[in-house]
């Protein structure tokens, strides 16, 4: 069985093997386990295994689902899997233990899938770098100089170097959509309250963090909403309803979108050639796909009101966390957290109840604004980030004050908060390649509720421009 190679298949395809019986779930857990612990020591991808966990889910009998014996990593930020260690990339969790499933990861566990442990992240998700002080930085497969990007990535690392073939991620200002565009994925960001965050969150950073998962294919992806959606038991809200399923919705590809493209920065950074140049060529791509692409100047929303709002509601929330973790007469949890996040904390905690909501109502103001977007054009085009993926350290935290930090942070990331603001879906999909062999994710967004139309794009894209067999090389390629 160790000459099995099981990154030549998607999630799907690993999932159809077992079902046919030409593989059994533990011969395929024993290959994973057996990359993981070869490669990981490069990545850093992987920082808490719970292989015992697998192997146990396995022998009592795992359910009948789409992906039925597939290994997958949850991101270790937000997500309670029983048993399982939630440290959040954080020293001042760094022994929590996890006594239940949260719904998302039950939802998983009902559709087959196998979670054999948890996926680096940031401190408290709070960068779009993996590199915290606790557990130390994911290393991108495509280049071990390079960050793998934040928050969620050491999935995206643990996905690009075949560890699994698709893994959970969070995205509450790109952090899905920015590493896959940095580690050559597919990346998805579903409509607000899609997928669950119980059953103690309602909301995290005030609705604008949305889980799901970064992955090779599209069909994984689609797959994976249509095991994880719907509204959770108390949900105070949901998302709209769309007909048929997620999977079904790529047999159809789209016909004539009005598609707006914007390649200015909505704060007035700078962006590189080499992606501007990169999103310029698939612009004609779509055209000759027979959509209709027209430029904007932008999608009409105060891109320095919501940059100033989101540093506002992260910083609540971040102290609102630390605060939790106090014990009664205990010394103050902030000492044992990062430097620059002590500053955010410090800073969040001063906010006044009505900064707070000045900063909700510029959430809501940006939302109205990508409405009035979205009913001139079905989609709106953009790069993912700045660059491609930076060197690690570029933009840690790491001897950096926060307003240095937070700049960087946000001018790396300028086109996808928005969606996070509104809850509106995007995707970042890997169309194109650096100069110096990086990948560069394409940027999509569509109205709120439309995910479905993304994934029928996407699909079509990936049949235009296959990328699957496109991957980081030796050691992080087929592996015998």
């Amino acid at each position: 069985m160790a000459a099995f190679d099981f990154t030549r298949y998607d999630a799907l395809g690993l999932a159809g093997l077992i079902r046919r019986k030409e593989i059994s779930a533990e011969e395929l857990l024993d290959a994973t386990i057996a990359r993981i612990e070869a490669l990981n020591p490069k990545l850093n991808a992987v920082v808490h295994a719970h292989f015992d966990l697998a192997r146990k889910a396995i022998a009592d009998g795992l359910p009948d689902g789409a992906f039925t014996g597939v290994p997958f990593l949850i991101k270790n930020t937000g997500f309670e899997v029983d048993g399982m260690i939630l440290s959040t990339g954080s020293e001042l969790h760094r022994n929590t233990i996890s006594r239940r499933d949260g719904t998302l990861a039950a939802r998983y566990k009902a559709g087959g899938l196998v979670i054999l442990g948890k996926s680096n992240t940031p401190e408290f998700a709070l960068s779009f770098t993996t590199e915290s002080d606790a557990f130390g930085p994911v290393h991108n497969p495509w280049d071990l100089t390079r960050t793998a990007g934040g928050s969620s990535g050491g999935s995206t690392a643990a996905v690009a170097a075949g560890l699994v073939p698709f893994a959970n991620s969070s995205d509450g200002a790109g952090s899905t959509r920015l590493p896959a565009s940095h580690c050559g994925l597919f990346g998805f960001k579903p409509t607000r309250m899609r997928n669950p965050l119980g059953p103690i969150a309602v909301e995290a950073i005030a609705g604008m963090s949305t889980p799901h998962a970064v992955s090779w294919s599209v069909r994984d992806n689609a797959a994976l909403l249509d095991v994880s959606a719907g509204a959770d038991i108390g949900d105070p809200y949901a998302a709209p309803a769309e007909e048929g399923t997620y999977l079904a919705s790529l047999a159809t590809p789209p016909k004539g979108l009005r598609i707006g493209m914007t390649l200015t920065a909505p704060t007035g950074t700078a962006i590189d050639p080499q992606v501007l140049a990169a999103v310029r060529d698939k612009a004609k791509k779509l055209e000759d796909l027979g959509h209709h692409v027209e430029d904007v100047a932008d999608a009409g929303y105060d891109g320095h009101a919501l940059m100033k709002a989101w540093r506002i509601i992260a910083g609540v929330s971040a102290a609102t966390g630390v605060s939790f973790s106090q014990q009664p007469g205990g010394p103050d949890p902030i000492e044992k957290i990062e430097p620059v996040n002590q500053e955010w904390v410090r800073e969040g905690r001063a906010r006044s109840g009505i900064e707070y909501m000045w900063a909700i109502n510029q959430l809501h103001a940006t939302a109205r604004a990508l409405g009035r977007f979205f009913a001139r054009y079905d989609i709106l085009l953009s790069p993912v980030a700045d660059t491609p993926a930076p060197k690690l350290g570029e933009l840690a935290g790491r001897g950096r004050g926060l307003d240095e930090f937070f700049a960087r942070f946000w001018s790396h990331g300028p086109f996808t908060a928005v969606f996070n603001a509104s809850g509106c879906p995007a995707m970042s999909v890997p169309l194109a390649m650096s100069d110096d062999g990086l990948p560069i994710g394409i940027h999509f967004g569509a109205a709120f509720g439309r995910d479905a139309l993304l994934f029928s794009l996407a699909a079509q894209l990936e049949q235009a421009f296959p990328w699957f067999d496109r991957r980081p090389s030796a050691p992080f390629g087929h592996v015998a």
